[in-house]
């Protein structure tokens, strides 16, 4: 299911101000989306989907906030990832694309080729990721 090219997007912050948020310490913002994940996507995977993801960290950047969440699954649980760790992905997306795949309106090709969501590093484990959550559907209720 996908969704027109009418959806709401925020608008970016002004650069000097992604500027700081960039140059925060991501731990903050990390540890919710630590404990968001630990609800919503943990439960549902099983133990080959948790080896095959564990021990990496991934960067996300919401792309118009400049704001940086690095996480790692580790053993049970998601954890913050320190900003000193090297990513090995690294995930940019508007706000409102990341939005609408965690709730099933759109998928990750689409958001790729239409530039609404980056990846760089590795992409095998890219790939891994996204054939997961593809398989569990979306994270969020509609």
């Amino acid at each position: 299911m996908s969704v027109s090219a009418s959806h709401w997007q925020l608008p970016p912050l002004p650069e000097p101000w992604r500027a700081r948020l960039r140059a925060l310490p991501p731990q903050p913002p990390s540890w919710l989306a630590a404990l968001a994940l630990q609800r919503l996507l943990l439960p549902r995977l099983d133990a080959e989907q948790r080896r095959a993801l564990g021990g990496a960290v991934v960067e996300l950047e919401l792309q118009e906030l400049g704001l940086r969440v690095r996480l790692r699954l580790q053993g049970d649980r998601f954890v913050a990832a320190g900003g000193q760790e090297p990513a090995r992905l690294r995930l940019s997306a508007r706000t409102d694309a990341l939005w609408r795949l965690l709730r099933g309106q759109d998928d990750a090709d689409r958001l790729f080729f239409e530039r609404a969501l980056q990846m760089e590093g590795d992409t095998e484990y890219g790939l891994v990721l996204k054939n997961t959550l593809d398989a569990l559907g979306p994270l969020l209720p509609m």
